[in-house]
């Protein structure tokens, strides 16, 4: 299966990433995943953004990156700590979540992995991956790609943008909610960030993801 690189990944990322993997009594089958290195940076997209469900609504907290030209490879992207975009996302995060179940539970860990400092956007959104895989509990084995596809097949790069219709939850039959702090006042919001649905299920995470 062909991704992109995402930032706290949607939820439809999610639930392609875990479409494979199979756990069951006595083995885990893990999911494989082939990341797109070598396309150019795109700009708003869930590669630098995610959304999530804050007391006003839907709110998109993003990463700035150093524009060094028009055409960019996405290895060679950089996060620009110039600003203290990394302090606002943070509260926002808190007042978005801090009356949710496992928030307190979860906090701590993912700012740790949030702070590193990473330089490169690739990287850092895959240290965020990996943390966000490992605490919903799929089991995925991730990969670069090596040269740049036209004609891959199982390719989701593009069916995952902010700016256009993101069919993957209903084609999959997981268009279901679940429990959100701010539903009583908004409904169910669809397809918000992994962090979503891992601050308000916790460990049921993967119960969701999967329908075990």
């Amino acid at each position: 299966m062909l991704l992109t690189t995402a930032y706290c990944p949607p939820l439809s990322w999610f639930a392609l990433a875990a479409r494979d993997f199979t756990l069951s009594g006595d083995r885990v089958i893990p999911s494989e995943v082939v990341l797109e290195a070598r396309e150019n940076y795109r700009k708003q997209s869930y590669r630098t953004r995610c959304r999530i469900a804050a007391a006003g609504g839907v709110e998109t907290l993003s990463v700035p990156i150093v524009h060094e030209a028009p055409k960019m490879p996405i290895l060679s992207v950089k996060i620009d700590y110039s600003t203290p975009w990394l302090i606002r996302s943070q509260r926002a995060i808190d007042s978005a979540y801090r009356t949710s179940a496992w928030f307190d539970y979860y906090r701590d860990s993912l700012y740790e992995v949030m702070e590193s400092g990473e330089e490169s956007l690739f990287e850092y959104n895959l240290s965020l991956i990996k943390y966000f895989l490992s605490k919903t509990g799929i089991a995925c084995n991730i990969r670069l790609s090596e040269d740049f596809e036209t004609d891959a097949p199982d390719d989701f790069r593009y069916s995952i943008d902010p700016k256009k219709p993101d069919t993957v939850l209903r084609d999959l039959g997981m268009e279901k909610p679940y429990f959100q702090v701010f539903s009583g006042k908004y409904g169910f919001r669809e397809n918000l960030s992994v962090m979503d649905l891992l601050f308000n299920e916790g460990p049921d995470s993967l119960s969701w993801l999967k329908a075990l």
